[in-house]
């Protein structure tokens, strides 16, 4: 009988240091995890939040403009056709202005030199066409800009917490306790990661654009030569 006490008594002692050893999971908020950085790792991601807020301003404000830049009804050039070859320049122009694209502005200045040769038109257009694209670039090279420049900073970080866990280290008097590379490698890890997120977004932002403008640049060009191909006709 007090073999089995003692055999159950034991059972349940081990059932309770079982217990106890086993390890508690923690988890880590991103709050956290930046908090931890120290002073150095919030200042470099606080500057990478704001390039990542203006990142995504400057996407959305481009492609807004850019989508309403590419809107052009598909009987514009037939309507500016039939006007020129009725001779009904001014009636061209208002056409022109109503429609008030890029591609309306560009063959709006076409029909403004009408008369004089052909060459001097194209020129026209040409460079009304270069202040175009202009503003259809407008701010696009600061995603370029940010997606460059993010990255290096989140680097900058990561050297800084080196930098501090060495520090850490030269200064221990050779009792290294990792509770004292904590701040450092938390501003290393999260400062990098911060930057090739923020690099990332720039870069994918920055081509899309880039994507966009191209097609209505194309748009351009192809409106401008079919309207320089109609005033070359025979009449």
């Amino acid at each position: 009988m007090l073999n089995i006490l003692l055999q159950t008594t034991t059972q349940e002692g081990a059932e309770v240091l079982t217990d106890t050893a086993q390890p508690v999971e923690k988890s880590l908020s991103i709050i956290e995890l930046i908090s931890s950085g120290g002073i150095a790792g919030q200042v470099i991601i606080a500057l990478l939040f704001l390039m990542l807020v203006g990142a995504i301003y400057i996407y959305f404000e481009r492609l807004f403009a850019i989508k309403a830049a590419s809107k052009v009804d598909s009987n514009f050039m037939n309507q500016i056709k039939d006007h020129v070859s009725h001779g009904k320049i001014d009636s061209a122009q208002i056409l022109c202005a109503q429609v008030n694209s890029p591609v309306s502005r560009l063959i709006g200045k076409g029909i403004s030199r009408i008369g004089k040769p052909l060459a001097d038109i194209n020129t026209a257009i040409e460079n009304a066409g270069r202040l175009e694209v202009y503003g259809l670039e407008k701010n696009v090279s600061i995603l370029a800009t940010i997606s460059g420049a993010a990255p290096m900073i989140g680097f900058l970080g990561t050297v800084i917490g080196m930098i501090l866990s060495i520090f850490e280290i030269a200064n221990s008097g050779g009792q290294i306790d990792i509770k004292l590379l904590a701040d450092g490698l938390y501003t290393a890890m999260t400062t990098t990661v911060a930057g090739l997120i923020v690099g990332i977004v720039g870069y994918m932002a920055y081509n899309h654009l880039v994507v966009k403008t191209d097609k209505v640049v194309y748009q351009m060009e192809a409106n401008s030569l079919e309207f320089l191909d109609h005033l070359n006709e025979p009449s």
